[in-house]
């Protein structure tokens, strides 16, 4: 619920309504079993991501003894570290009997995860081979009582904390304790021998446990037991400023330092012993500040995500066939095609073959003189980054700027950068006090005499992995007007005081905020003179309290705006003299939505942008984004056609309203389920 009759919803609880979005996914029975299991994951991998990042910011502003409530709409930290506590308290609950009624419906599906106490004789057997074999070699055990030290724990590693109770001729009895760390690289799931028709797997936590006297065999104890803990540490970049070091050395400094970072969540299982729990707690050194969250028998539900198929293709999504954009061969030159007019790739409704070709035969032409690239997150086997080399090999100027920031992925862009640099490649590393977000690629060309200009704006990552879950919008154009500001922006980053003048794109950090502030003017302009006005907006969050409120303004002065936002958004729509006139969805889905689209009616005369950038205020104010005009008429409809698509989905959207109940949206029309009528909409265009 909204507090105070406030007009913002706070950020970080808006979040946690998102997650409980995807958390819904894992118990909605459209979904297949399997796919649900992985939802329950993806919930569990998000959380772990938000108490690194989010929940770790609001701690450091209670610890640095400030309210923060300019910044958190109104809520002050410390209340607001307590509320988030008990939501996910609950929200944890919630997914553990989600995570039963799932299992249970596996067994009707002949699955079975079975505990180390249902295991039969042959099963046992095959539980003490692979234990001997697989995971002994990779076992880090600690013994506890006797270290001066308490064992720095790995962030969000899953650890058995274990108690032995030692035989003993005294009536006091001694106890032990020690850490167990699950190896990360042993598959989680272990796939037991089938029998029959019935599957079988048990979790490599309670294989552990069935092997307990295999480890402490050098004890003798009375009794012993085991229960899951994990720790979740601050995960934001602390970069010094030794000037000695280059922009590598720093951020490679303070990833390994982030393994280190503060503690500030610790799940543990609830039916752990109280002695066990007082003694951890006590060595830990866990504070106030900590959000302390009983939890189930086993943590780290995101290696869920991971869930073995176990060949039952009735239990998972059809994997879809990705569709080629009409008209764009990849069998010819892209090139020469994109020469005559624009192309629109939407994965993973197309193929995202079409980036990798551009990039090849750029590599390969001879006239191709320069490629320039902005690089956020690659594959982890990248055949962009291969294609790049290429390019070199082949005597082409290939300059690529690299975000060593990019959240989580800065060890593997690092080596990344190293990898490009030592085949010759150019590389820049940003903007002091900026990330560049931007998804931009630009090549020149030499064409009779003089160079012409290729190049893609992307709303995504050039990233062939996440393009088939992600869906993105890459616009393949060589118009020189659109071009030549691209390459304005690659003059920045090289030149990091030269601030450009755009007249077709939107960047940031010095023209967003103001660009759309101006465009949602001209919108509240046409609505007073009667002219037809209105805001349609697709994005992934919706934070920046400046663009709530000229949206609410827009709203008072009769503009119809319609806003789908999968996570967080901060504006509450539907609010009688404050926004009665914007409607706002999420949907959640198969697909992970990604685009961003952002449509003004302007008169009839429609205006659309597609853009790296959300509405919040890192990505307006701190970062380098790219907003890019759409003008090809074929395209504009094409955007507004599937735009309009998701915005009539009425069995994956859920509304944002007052009540922030995320509720399904209801209507009367048939129904439409936008990811799967977006295909459809696809394929239908492959006849068309």
């Amino acid at each position: 619920m909204i507090k105070n009759n406030n007009q913002y919803v706070n950020r970080e609880i808006s979040w946690l309504w998102f997650n409980e979005r995807v958390l819904q996914e894992s118990a909605d029975k459209n979904v297949p079993l399997i796919e649900r299991l992985r939802f329950l994951g993806i919930f569990s991998n998000n959380l772990d991501e938000f108490f690194k990042v989010r929940y770790a910011t609001v701690k450091r502003i209670v610890e640095a003894g400030k309210t923060g409530k300019s910044v958190l709409g109104g809520e002050k930290a410390k209340d607001l570290l307590e509320e988030i506590t008990n939501i996910v308290i609950e929200q944890q609950t919630k997914s553990l009997t989600i995570l039963r009624r799932i299992e249970h419906e596996l067994e009707g599906k002949n699955i079975f995860i079975i505990k180390e106490t249902e295991l039969n004789e042959s099963q046992k057997e095959f539980v003490k081979a692979y234990f001997l074999k697989e995971v002994s070699p990779q076992l880090m055990t600690i013994i506890l009582n006797d270290l001066t030290r308490f064992p720095t724990l790995k962030d969000t590693a899953a650890y058995l904390a274990v108690k032995m109770v030692i035989k003993s001729e005294e009536s006091k009895k001694e106890k032990r304790y020690a850490l167990i760390e699950i190896p990360k690289g042993i598959d989680r799931f272990v796939v037991l021998p089938d029998e029959g028709e019935k599957s079988y797997i048990i979790i490599l936590d309670d294989l552990i446990r069935y092997c307990l006297g295999n480890i402490f065999t050098m004890f003798e104890y009375e009794s012993i037991s085991a229960h899951m803990i994990k720790i979740t540490r601050d995960a934001e970049l602390d970069i010094d400023n030794d000037l000695s070091k280059s922009f590598i050395e720093k951020i490679s400094s303070s990833v390994e330092h982030r393994k280190i970072g503060d503690p500030v969540r610790f799940v543990y299982d609830k039916s752990i012993g109280r002695d066990t729990l007082t003694f951890l707690k006590e060595k830990m050194n866990i504070e106030d500040t900590d959000s302390v969250i009983p939890g189930g028998r086993y943590h780290n539900r995101r290696d869920y995500m991971g869930f073995p198929s176990l060949g039952r293709k009735d239990l998972l999504y059809d994997k879809i066939v990705p569709l080629p954009v009409k008209g764009l061969s990849v069998e010819g030159s892209i090139l020469e095609s994109i020469a005559k007019k624009d192309y629109l790739q939407y994965t993973p409704y197309h193929t995202f073959t079409y980036v990798l070709k551009f990039l090849r035969e750029a590599a390969l032409d001879p006239k191709v003189r320069t490629i320039k690239i902005t690089v956020y997150r690659l594959a982890s086997n990248s055949q962009i980054a291969a294609s790049l080399i290429n390019a070199v090999k082949n005597g082409k100027q290939v300059t690529v700027q690299i975000e060593l920031q990019a959240r989580f992925d800065e060890q593997a862009n690092i080596e990344y950068a190293e990898q490009l640099q030592a085949e010759g490649v150019k590389l820049i590393f940003g903007v002091p006090g900026l990330k560049v977000h931007s998804k931009i690629c630009l090549i020149e060309r030499e064409e009779a005499g003089s160079i012409k200009r290729y190049g893609f704006v992307s709303t995504g990552n050039f990233n062939e992995s996440t393009a088939r879950i992600y869906t993105d919008f890459t616009l393949f154009t060589a118009d020189d007007s659109i071009l030549k500001e691209l390459n304005k922006v690659f003059d920045f980053f090289e030149t990091t005081y030269k601030i450009n003048k755009y007249k077709h794109l939107i960047v940031s950090p010095h023209y967003t905020k103001n660009a759309f502030m101006k465009l949602i003017d001209n919108e509240i302009a046409n609505a007073k003179q009667g002219k037809v006005a209105f805001i349609k907006i697709k994005m992934n969050s919706f934070t920046s309290y400046k663009m709530v409120d000229k949206l609410y303004e827009a709203s008072r002065a009769g503009v119809k705006i319609q806003l789908i936002i999968r996570g967080i958004c901060c504006l509450i729509p539907g609010v009688e003299g404050m926004s009665e006139n914007i409607e706002a969805i999420s949907v959640i889905d198969k697909f992970l939505e990604h685009t961003r689209i952002f449509a003004f009616a302007n008169g009839g005369d429609t205006k659309i942008y597609i853009s790296s950038a959300d509405w919040m205020t890192r990505n307006l104010d701190y970062r380098v984004e790219v907003g890019c005009p759409i003008y090809d008429e074929d395209i504009k409809k094409e955007l507004m056609d599937t735009f309009d698509i998701c915005w009539k989905d009425n069995m994956k959207a859920r509304v944002f309203n007052v009540a922030q109940d995320n509720a399904y949206r209801k209507t009367t029309l048939p129904r439409i389920r936008s990811q799967f009528a977006t295909y459809e909409y696809y394929l239908n265009k492959q006849d068309s």
